[in-house]
């Protein structure tokens, strides 16, 4: 779009370009700036107008993006054409990703290279490698207190691992997806370190104070979210002798993102690594990115602004990168992180659905659909150009933020309903075989989440201690049920290691006294791969679930329907422990697949009646895509085994 203002601007910036910059083959990206730099200029106005050095930041802004454009490789540049060419290459249904630590999974990056294979066996295609930048050994927080955002961590190998890595993962077209903490630093990053000293250029990456003043209004509406082990929000640093914002521990600083020099260096920071082979990053804690006072500092619009200004840019330089919000927040929330008032996705064009992750959990517990139907119901529309990431369980623990009136729709009352769900995950309500762990406690607010293996949490463990052959078969059937909801749902579905295996509660991390506080790393495995082989033997648990999850992944990636273009219908029927939605071609309406789920461990009914259209002309003509068989039918009404799945389609 031309406009004066924009324009002359952009003229005044090209022409005083450095050198060594200008002299360069800048075509593409000319051309991209050209198309992007009138959002960009009024993104950056809208922040960062107010300041006497916005022209001197904004030329530094547009030789940040031109000089990792320059520093692109040629194979990276011509993906990005390719990308552009085809705009919905990511919403395909033949994307299947996994989550996975690098020292869990295999030790090291090295190890990940080796079992590049494994991936392939399974059908995954996109990997997404948890963080890997150098962090302190001591307080690191899973990886996400980053000491040096351009160096990787020792401990998992090297920068030229990482190359070798990326190279091979693109050669058997596997997506790599990587980590930048954009919200905070570990205070042992240098920027951390100059401030401690007394720097103010520093201390202005950070929110700092003197006294205790401005912080006790802050924590006036803010929200703690680690009560248990980091109450508050800010921490005294003695030797920089001021209190600084430490919304998540106290050893990780909050970024000051009202100083435009803190945004350009997170963004030289995200294109250094999209140069460096990810197809796609995962931006972490973008809710926080904006504090304001009166708030609870989480979800405010300038967040918004920043993560359309960070999506401008990188469009400019490295188009054929996603970014992933990692925004676990309210469902009206979580899908402005696509962005708001457009058609694509104008901030990150995937978003993790934490909502559909939790109702899920709440149906395994309740037996019934009832608040899985209810919150689904009330999930925003996404955007056309955007995807969710559909998982069942990930390195973090299951959060229950349902909304309160959805739970009451649901027939039940919200904080009872919450204590039921946190007793039945633990083990301590009766007839569950769940074996989770507390996490989050907040004493104040009587709020906790939970910690787990899915198959600890789904009743494996409990079944193998007990030796009880039916109780583990019940646990498996829930395991692939609950992969069957995220594989067909709409979106891309993203394993989590170890899962794939049966990987069962891991205590060991007690013995470490750096996270023994830290109930998450009960389900931070370590994959002990002479074990694994058992997914070759017939018979054992590792083979039911590993080859059904196999079959289930390629069978998906076969049907066009599960594509993501918003072509899902929920299907609301009598049965409470069924939930059922439609899948459909939006240019082929007779292509279409009807899903059903039990979440009752007893066989239940439904009444094809109640479907419609979606059970076919003819009841005789539905398949099981997953199985191949025909399902039972019995005059008008579809039988679905206990904690089973149908993915129903018409046979000709």
């Amino acid at each position: 779009m031309y406009e004066q203002v924009s324009h002359s601007l952009l003229n005044d910036i090209l022409n005083n370009l450095r050198t060594d910059i200008s002299k360069q083959d800048l075509r593409h990206f000319y051309t991209r700036l050209g198309s992007n730099f009138y959002a960009i200029h009024s993104l950056f106005d809208r922040l960062y107008g107010h300041r006497d050095d916005f022209e001197a930041q904004a030329l530094r802004l547009v030789e940040t993006m031109a000089r990792q454009y320059i520093n692109r490789p040629d194979q990276l540049q011509q993906l990005d054409i390719e990308r552009e060419k085809d705009h919905n290459w990511f919403l395909s249904q033949k994307w299947v990703g996994m989550a996975l630590y690098s020292n869990g999974f295999a030790g090291n990056l090295k190890g990940v290279r080796e079992h590049l294979g494994y991936f392939q066996e399974l059908g995954i295609n996109l990997a997404h490698i948890m963080p890997i930048m150098r962090c302190p050994e001591g307080h690191s927080d899973g990886g996400y207190a980053v000491s040096d955002f351009r160096e990787i961590d020792p401990r998992v190998g090297s920068m030229e691992d990482l190359t070798a890595l990326a190279n091979d993962m693109r050669a058997r077209e596997i997506l790599l997806v990587l980590d930048v903490v954009v919200n905070h630093t570990s205070n042992e990053h240098d920027w951390a370190q100059r401030a401690r000293a007394g720097e103010a250029v520093y201390q202005d990456y950070y929110y700092t104070f003197e006294t205790r003043n401005v912080p006790d209004m802050f924590e006036q509406n803010m929200p703690e979210i680690f009560p248990e082990t980091s109450p508050g929000n800010f921490t005294w640093d003695d030797e920089m002798g001021r209190w600084v914002m430490t919304v998540f521990n106290n050893y990780q600083w909050d970024l000051n993102y009202s100083n435009p020099t803190v945004f350009i260096e997170m963004l030289d920071i995200i294109l250094y690594w999209a140069n460096k082979g990810a197809d796609i990053l995962r931006l972490d804690a973008v809710a926080f990115l904006w504090k304001k006072i009166g708030s609870t500092c989480q979800n405010e619009r300038e967040a918004h602004l920043i993560l359309q200004l960070m999506k401008d840019c990188c469009q400019v330089t490295a188009p054929g990168v996603l970014f992933i919000a990692e925004a676990i927040v309210a469902p009206v929330e979580v899908t402005k992180y696509f962005g708001e008032d457009a058609v694509i996705a104008k901030e990150c064009e995937m978003a993790y659905n934490a909502t559909f992750m939790a109702l899920l959990w709440d149906a395994v517990a309740t037996k019934n659909a009832n608040l899985l139907n209810q919150g689904i119901k009330n999930l925003p529309v996404k955007l056309e150009r955007a995807t969710w990431l559909n998982y069942v369980r990930c390195h973090d623990d299951i959060g229950l933020g349902f909304d309160d009136n959805d739970i009451q729709l649901a027939g039940y009352e919200s904080n009872s309903h919450r204590k039921f769900l946190i007793d039945y995950y633990t083990g301590s309500f009766t007839s569950s075989h769940a074996r989770g762990l507390v996490f989050g406690h907040n004493e104040k607010t009587g709020d906790a989440r939970i910690s787990g293996s899915l198959a600890s949490l789904a009743g494996l463990q409990y079944a193998l201690e007990e030796n009880d052959p039916r109780a583990t078969d019940e646990a498996i059937e829930t395991i692939l049920l609950l992969h069957s909801m995220i594989m067909s749902f709409g979106g891309m579905p993203l394993l989590y290691y170890g899962d794939e295996l049966g990987k069962l509660n891991d205590t060991s991390y007690l013995d470490d006294p750096h996270k023994a506080g830290d109930s998450r790393w009960v389900h931070r495995p370590v994959i002990d791969w002479e074990k694994a082989e058992n997914r070759n033997i017939p018979g054992t648990v590792e083979y039911k679930i590993f080859s059904a999850l196999k079959r289930m992944i390629a069978v998906r990636k076969e049907i066009e329907v599960f594509a993501d273009f918003n072509n899902r219908e929920l299907i609301e029927v009598e049965n409470p422990h069924l939930f059922v939605f439609g899948r459909y071609n939006l240019n082929k309406q007779a292509e279409q697949v009807l899903v059903v789920g039990n979440f009752d461990g007893r066989p239940q009914n439904l009444n094809l009646s109640d479907v419609g259209n979606w059970a076919g002309s003819q009841y005789g003509q539905m398949t099981d895509l997953y199985s191949g068989q025909s399902p039972d039918i019995f005059k008008g009404t579809l039988v679905v085994p206990g904690f089973g799945f149908y993915w129903l389609g018409e046979t000709g």
